[in-house]
């Protein structure tokens, strides 16, 4: 288990307003800020292919694993959308995240859904 300063953000959201002015805003501040000492970011779905395709959204999250926030995807999502490179590249662990996920839930972990 996770110890209780860690949040776990789960992006599903490929809405680009969204995405920068929520999840990769929040993630940053909480890592410059000290609001958790761990900041993950796991990206599911639709998100995966807006990470591969938008450049903003890039450099959005090269200037978050800078600050050390933690980014990762769900490797299903990745290779149906045939971006796994184009994550893995961006610095993005890329693995099966459903055990992974099940276990933040049972766990009680902190969790937000986006």
């Amino acid at each position: 288990m996770k110890q209780a300063n860690t949040l776990n953000i789960l992006w599903t959201n490929d809405n680009i307003i969204t995405s920068e002015k929520m999840v990769l805003m929040y993630a940053l501040n909480s890592k410059l800020n000290n609001w958790w000492n761990e900041v993950i970011v796991i990206i599911w779905g639709a998100t995966a292919k807006l990470v591969s395709e938008n450049t903003m959204i890039q450099e959005k999250i090269k200037i978050a694993l800078h600050a050390g926030v933690k980014f990762t995807a769900c490797k299903a999502c990745a290779e149906q959308l045939n971006v796994t490179e184009k994550l893995t590249e961006l610095g993005i662990e890329v693995k099966y995240w459903g055990e992974g996920l099940t276990e933040i839930l049972k766990e009680d972990e902190k969790l937000i859904t986006i």
